[in-house]
């Protein structure tokens, strides 16, 4: 089901946006005041409706929306992007996007702040890697009357990637009130049932020819669960994870984990009718299914090739690495909620730039804690610290009482944001900051 939109206007929307974005583009080139515009997004953050269970009332939630675009958001590596972003929402907001690994659009480290109400922001955004990314209100989620959508952002490899669909798979979870309402993330979900919805709609159907090779783009848009998603009767080959290519592996079983935030790009070839498992940590539950219609007559499919690299290190030096402890989420060690957040707080360690960085991170919890760290991919180490797993992440989840390694080549200079947030819908997102300077 597609959530119906509160925007009788649309059509004009996107008539003086696209205008609004051609002149912009057009003074930037002919005055020559910034590099090329090779794209243009538009943006709104607005109210929408879902609906989320049958018989009863659509259910008012938020959505960051690309009204510039009819389908999903497809952008190209090194794009030069103009964003145009429009508030129509009663509270300061702005988009923060995962997996970009470049300064947002609202960075109060650079004295950009969240835009008001009823006004309007242009910026330009470099996209250096291509990958999977997702842009989404979370850190305002304070101020939030409504729970907000988040929107997924494709930016596709320099060189075709031989699928025969890509598709994208976003997950998102709901707390539901008995008269159909939602809760924000941040309060007690006393007195509400879980709801999960795949591409905003209670079940996700794919319809395929046998033969077929799709690249799913599993995407947890969920804000405190840990969720395994799996394709029944299929092997699923991972090829990315948090945007940033994988050395090609098998999923176990079939079922991929990822934390909220986290994305996982796979390829599928499309054998036999299946189900979509979600499981959260509980329960099983049905989510979709992939039919089988026909057969793609063709030549055998060749085995997955990785995809074409972002230009990450090949190796890290361990040896030679800084490594600090973080304690996540701990009272005394420096967190606090975005919207207290000071650029003027102590920083969780700094770097110099080309130093590589191993992180200590603890969870002195009672439950799952998820880590986020902007601005740098991370590797994340063997119990050992004599090697790493063959992906790259930016987001982590660490169990009660555990301790992860992680580490990064720290190549972006400036201060940038790291998160951390329990998996209980009640607790609090908290941030600090890092610096490589």
């Amino acid at each position: 089901m597609k959530p119906r939109i509160l925007d009788p206007n649309r059509r004009e929307v996107l008539a003086g946006i696209g205008a609004s974005l051609r002149a912009s583009a057009a003074g930037l080139i002919a005055g020559g005041a910034g590099p090329l515009v090779t794209a243009q997004l538009a943006l709104q953050a607005r109210a929408a409706t879902l609906a989320l269970r049958p018989g009863q009332p659509a259910t008012p939630v938020w959505e960051l929306a690309a009204v510039s675009h009819l389908g999903d958001v497809r952008l190209k590596r090194f794009d030069s992007c103009q964003v145009v972003f429009r508030n129509n929402l009663t509270v300061p907001l702005a988009p923060v996007w995962y997996g970009l690994n470049a300064p947002a659009v609202a960075d109060q480290f650079r004295g950009r702040g969240p835009v008001a109400p009823d006004a309007t922001e242009t910026s330009n955004i470099s996209m250096p890697n291509a990958g999977t990314l997702l842009a989404d209100f979370r850190l305002f989620e304070d101020g939030q009357k409504q729970p907000a959508r988040p929107l997924p952002i494709v930016v596709a490899e320099s060189s075709p990637v031989a699928v025969d669909r890509d598709v994208v798979v976003l997950i998102e979870e709901w707390r539901l009130r008995p008269d159909s309402t939602a809760l924000p993330p941040g309060r007690d979900p006393k007195d509400t049932a879980a709801l999960y919805t795949v591409n905003g709609g209670t079940s996700f159907e794919l319809s395929a020819q046998a033969g077929e090779r799709l690249r799913l783009r599993f995407i947890n848009g969920s804000q405190r669960s840990v969720l395994a998603i799996k394709l029944e009767n299929h092997e699923v080959q991972i090829m990315a994870m948090d945007g940033q290519p994988a050395e090609p592996f098998q999923a176990r079983n079939g079922a991929l984990v990822l934390a909220p935030g986290a994305r996982a790009d796979a390829l599928v070839d499309a054998a036999a009718s299946g189900r979509f498992l979600l499981h959260d940590g509980k329960e099983a539950r049905q989510v979709g299914s992939l039919t089988i219609s026909g057969r793609l007559e063709r030549r055998p499919l060749s085995p997955p090739q990785p995809l074409p690299q972002n230009g990450l290190p090949e190796t890290l030096d361990l040896k030679g690495a800084l490594r600090f402890d973080v304690a996540l989420g701990a009272p005394d060690a420096g967190w606090a909620r975005p919207a207290s957040f000071s650029v003027n707080s102590a920083p969780a360690f700094r770097a110099k730039p080309g130093r590589t960085v191993v992180l200590a991170l603890k969870n002195p919890g009672s439950i799952a804690t998820v880590f986020h760290l902007h601005g740098h991919p991370f590797r994340l180490l063997d119990r050992l610290d004599d090697g790493w797993k063959p992906y790259w992440l930016d987001t982590l989840a660490v169990e009660p009482g555990q301790t992860q390694r992680i580490a990064f080549a720290a190549t972006a200079p400036g201060r940038w944001l790291i998160e951390s947030v329990a998996t209980d819908w009640a607790a609090p997102r908290l941030v600090r900051w890092y610096g490589v300077e």
